[in-house]
């Protein structure tokens, strides 16, 4: 099972519109802008988010986005399978039409980690992921992700 760049930038999303979204609705573009994710692709997540009930659009000057549910209510997992983003590690699609059309030896142990990952998606928060960025170290990696490709200081000598 491999998560697409489309789960990972919608879990993204969600938690840029979460942490900000305290100041009124989120636009999409300061959402690209402070994430780095293309406006377009943005704006494809973001209708499924919508029409999966976890964001609400405000339209006209000010608009943009706020969460639908209460960030403590919304899973990883939700916001995975409202971008239609696939949770299986079958090659069958859970079909059992693996080998032959028919299940392979293996699929009970692919279909068995499926349940897990799902699992543990659904037990992870949104307003989790949301207190994780207070941590410093989050915020110690990030710095060092935006200064990639500048030549590091030296460290001090004591």
């Amino acid at each position: 099972m491999r998560l697409t760049t489309k789960g990972r930038f919608a879990v993204t999303a969600m938690i840029d519109v979460a942490m900000h979204s305290g100041k009124g609705p989120v636009t999409l573009a300061a959402v690209s802008e402070r994430q780095r994710i293309s406006l377009s692709y943005l704006e494809q997540l973001f209708g499924k988010l919508r029409r999966y009930g976890l964001v609400d659009s405000v339209r006209g000057p000010g608009g943009g986005y706020n969460l639908a549910r209460d960030a403590t209510t919304v899973s990883v997992a939700d916001i995975i399978l409202a971008v239609d983003e696939p949770i299986d590690a079958t090659q069958c699609g859970g079909k059992e039409n693996c080998l032959n059309d028919r299940r392979c030896m293996t699929h009970e142990l692919w279909a068995s980690l499926n349940t897990h990952i799902f699992s543990f998606l659904q037990s992870v928060s949104l307003e989790q992921l949301v207190r994780q960025q207070d941590k410093p170290e989050v915020n110690v990696l990030q710095d060092h992700r935006a200064l990639a490709g500048k030549k590091p200081e030296p460290a001090p000598v004591l």
